[in-house]
């Protein structure tokens, strides 16, 4: 019985010799298993491409034109012939006949105002005029019947039938009918003359345009009051304003201290905020003979050699005055490149074009003309495109490359 047990606690026991074995068997594993993992990383980092550090500038739109430019200048566009329509009558608007943007020809009626009363006063004094008609004609028959018995009278008293009496009395009848004849014709004159004021008072409440144009803006509505000055409380002035479009211009300040780079006459090339791309021939009409002391300038006027409709009064505008005439080839747009950017790869000249992620693509382009700073391009490639600047022989397409310095 003792004996059994002591074989079964000496099967308990551990043995202490053979844990060390299995630890180092176990360490030894995991020293494999993480160089086996260090060379797969090594060997997939060696497989990776390698990104190029490159300088990089885009490609822009440029203008043959910008070559000749010796000074800029900034203005607006404003209506050399422009009025503020009014009347010069007093009384509440009838009718507007116009919005703005109408176009208008000059004599047109645009707007009206009440006039009954004048014109019931224009009636009247048109009567007064064939009223006095009516007292020439009187007059007339008064005149001829008076030189009849003069003639007579005379006649008889040649027989000795009648006394010298009577025929002085007949003269002075005919003197007497001559002068109302004469004065029913200053009386026609004056019934005119009145019915042409009253025609002109009528005419002061037709509101009419005094040039072709366009309507700016409408100052009035329809039963507002209109008074001349905008003298009278909540009354209106002037009704509409308008300008004549073919007298378009833009002013632009020239400072004093580059007066020497611009003359009269003078080639200029106008660029308009709202109309990006275009751009417009013009000329120096005139220059205002004065400088303005606050801004030591002086206003320049350049006149657009062909007016565009949408060009539109108030507009801001560039000016940029030229060393010479332009044509207009030399106003379209072109493509052009930092010149570094263009590199020769076998006999052909290509640009190194940034696509997503870093990778480039070789593109075939042809240099143009030198514009300035840039060289013109024609090839497939967009204004903005990011291309390389002096790319490097090993650089070729499909290259990864990151920014320079990063």
């Amino acid at each position: 019985m003792t004996g059994n047990s002591s074989a079964e606690l000496s099967r308990l026991k551990i043995d202490r010799g053979a844990a060390p074995v299995s630890r180092r068997r176990r360490r030894w594993l995991v020293w494999l298993a993480l160089a086996l993992l260090a060379g797969a990383a090594a060997t997939w980092f060696a497989l990776q491409p390698r990104a190029i550090a490159v300088t990089t500038a885009a490609v822009v739109t440029a203008y043959p034109s910008q070559q000749f430019v010796v000074l800029n200048a900034t203005g607006y566009v404003v209506a050399q012939r422009k009025a503020a329509i009014a009347s010069k009558a007093t009384g509440r608007l009838e009718w507007l006949g116009v919005a703005e943007g109408s176009r208008v020809k000059a004599g047109e009626l645009i707007a009206r105002l009440d006039n009954r009363d004048v014109a019931a006063q224009a009636d009247s004094a048109q009567a007064n005029v064939r009223s006095a008609r009516a007292g020439l004609d009187q007059a007339l028959a008064d005149e001829r019947d008076a030189a009849q018995a003069l003639r007579r009278n005379v006649d008889l008293v040649a027989r000795g039938f009648v006394s010298a009496a009577t025929v002085d009395a007949a003269t002075a009848r005919a003197d007497r009918a001559t002068a109302g004849v004469a004065s029913a014709r200053a009386a026609i004159g004056a019934a005119e003359a009145a019915a042409r004021n009253a025609r002109v008072a009528v005419d002061f409440t037709l509101i009419r345009a005094p040039f072709d144009g366009v309507i700016l803006s409408k100052n009035a509505n329809v039963g507002d009051m209109v008074t001349p000055f905008s003298s009278a409380a909540d009354s209106k002035g002037a009704v509409v304003t308008m300008a004549d479009m073919t007298t378009l211009e833009v002013e632009a300040d020239v400072s004093e201290s580059s007066l020497s780079k611009v003359s009269v006459g003078q080639a200029a090339e106008i660029m308009l905020d709202a109309l990006p791309d275009a751009r417009f021939r013009g000329r120096i009409s005139r220059m205002v003979p004065t400088v303005d002391r606050a801004k030591a300038t002086v206003m320049t006027k350049v006149q657009f050699e062909a007016i565009d409709p949408r060009v539109l009064p108030e507009m801001s505008a560039k000016v940029a005055f030229l060393s010479r005439e332009i044509t207009a080839d030399q106003q379209r747009p072109m493509l052009a490149v930092n010149p570094d950017a263009v590199a020769l790869r076998e006999g052909r000249s290509v640009l190194f074009v940034v696509r997503e992620g870093g990778k480039v693509e070789e593109v075939a382009v042809t240099p143009g003309a030198k514009l300035g700073d840039v060289v013109a391009i024609t090839g497939a490639v967009r204004s903005g495109d990011k291309v390389v600047i002096k790319p490097p022989a090993e650089l070729k397409s499909g290259s990864l490359t990151r920014p320079a310095g990063k």
